[in-house]
């Protein structure tokens, strides 16, 4: 070969003996290619290098099917029983499994959240329980401004020393504005401090209407709420912090020889109900979070602006008892189970199955759950190599047109690059498809 090149390129003749060889290749694949698999690129589906959308059971045929979806539907309205009669000026049923509204009045209305503010309180205090800021034997001093704090009182006497365990007991069972005002200062120093706080918070959940100006909910023309706001915090509570679900379960609690009984009725009346708070003042009227746990199954109720105490109690039991009764959760998939076999080309596999990272759960009226119909929606080519886990797309789980939930797409496995020839044959593919 060495007398085939002029002595003024042989600086780089090894370059042009590789690039020959691989030319050589490309000549000899591309009729063979043409020749074997044209017929074949030919009657795959005419999808383009765009975004895929199918269904698990129509992945072969590339059908394409609308999502809209107004973000203010509620599962009930798919159903043919329609919600109680509800007297509240804002309410609202929300199943924790699946993450969905089942029905909802004036959902993002704002609102005076009273009381129930001390679910944000209590959030910060079980995450600083968590991350060893703070410990439930752990005395604290309280100041004069948390004694002198007005409203419900837990009767915690100044510059006494009270653990944090009594506190919560006096801040949750209690709704003591005294306790709640003493493990915010212990936490940030002072009430405006553990405020700030309260606001980065829920900005951080993605509470877009909520604005908070005291840690107790003493009423404020800027401490202020939505129902759908409440019912996003409730939910990351319980599936956060499960653990200290417990004080929301609690009937009773005696200090200072004071025994007064936890403001939610509906732990005495259903004994599924284990939380979660009540919030009353003159201008905001009674309001209540409730949650009950069913077969496995936690649905909130929020009920805001009742007329008295009993009303957001039968309220809140009309909403939980029709919220179960006729809707039910249905586990569609598992974490790690393919949803949608996807093309993945010039790789050592043909195909990577698309799923979840989590399991999928759907809320539905009763007896509808078969009728769930997954529409998958990923980019495409998938060129290879494939690593497991990425994100390529998303899966809407729709049922009668209407979207019920969507949720991010993964690569169940890994797909190394296939050989020269392999990645060849895909290319002369890919020039029919």
């Amino acid at each position: 070969m060495k007398q085939r090149f002029h002595p003024l390129f042989s600086n780089i003749k090894s370059n042009i003996k590789i690039s020959a060889l691989d030319w050589m290749r490309i000549l000899f694949a591309l009729p063979l290619c043409m020749a074997l698999l044209a017929p074949a690129a030919w009657a795959e589906s005419e999808s383009t290098d765009d975004t895929t959308e199918q269904t698990a059971s129509e992945q072969d045929h590339g059908a394409q099917t609308s999502t809209g979806q107004s973000s203010d539907f509620f599962v009930s309205q798919l159903g043919n029983v329609p919600a109680p009669t509800i007297g509240a000026k804002a309410w609202a049923s929300y199943d924790v499994n699946s993450g969905q509204f089942i029905s909802a009045f004036n959902l993002d209305d704002p609102i005076e959240p009273a009381s129930i503010t001390k679910l944000m309180t209590a959030y910060l205090v079980f995450e600083a329980l968590e991350n060893n800021r703070l410990q439930l034997d752990q005395e604290l001093n309280v100041s004069e401004n948390a004694w002198r704090t007005e409203g419900s009182r837990m009767f915690i006497e100044p510059n006494s020393q009270v653990s944090v365990d009594d506190l919560l007991q006096g801040m949750i069972v209690q709704s003591g504005n005294d306790a709640t005002v003493a493990l915010a200062e212990a936490i940030a120093g002072s009430e405006d401090a553990f405020v700030a706080l309260m606001n980065e918070e829920a900005a951080r959940q993605g509470l877009e209407n909520t604005h908070h100006q005291n840690a107790s909910g003493l009423p404020h023309e800027t401490h202020i709420t939505t129902v759908r706001d409440i019912v996003l915090l409730a939910a990351n509570l319980v599936e956060d912090f499960p653990q200290y679900l417990h004080y929301y379960n609690q009937k009773e609690y005696t200090w200072n020889d004071i025994r007064q009984s936890n403001r939610n009725r509906l732990l005495w009346l259903d004994s599924t109900v284990d939380g979660l708070k009540t919030g009353h003042t003159k201008s905001a009227g009674y309001g209540l979070v409730s949650t009950a746990l069913r077969d496995g199954r936690r649905v909130i109720s929020v009920v805001v602006g009742t007329s008295s105490d009993s009303a957001r109690t039968e309220d809140s039991l009309k909403i939980l008892n029709w919220s179960f009764q006729n809707f039910e959760d249905v586990k569609l998939y598992d974490a790690g189970e393919s949803i949608v076999d996807a093309r993945v080309w010039e790789g050592e596999e043909n195909t990577v199955g698309l799923g979840l990272g989590r399991d999928i759960w759907v809320t539905v009226p009763r007896g509808m759950g078969d009728q769930v119909k997954p529409v998958a929606h990923y980019a495409q080519p998938l060129v290879a190599p494939v690593k497991a886990a990425s994100e390529v797309g998303t899966v809407a789980f729709m049922l009668d047109d209407h979207e019920l939930a969507e949720v991010k797409l993964e690569t169940l496995a890994n797909v190394p690059q296939a050989g020269f020839f392999g990645r060849m044959v895909d290319k002369v593919r890919r020039m029919f498809h």
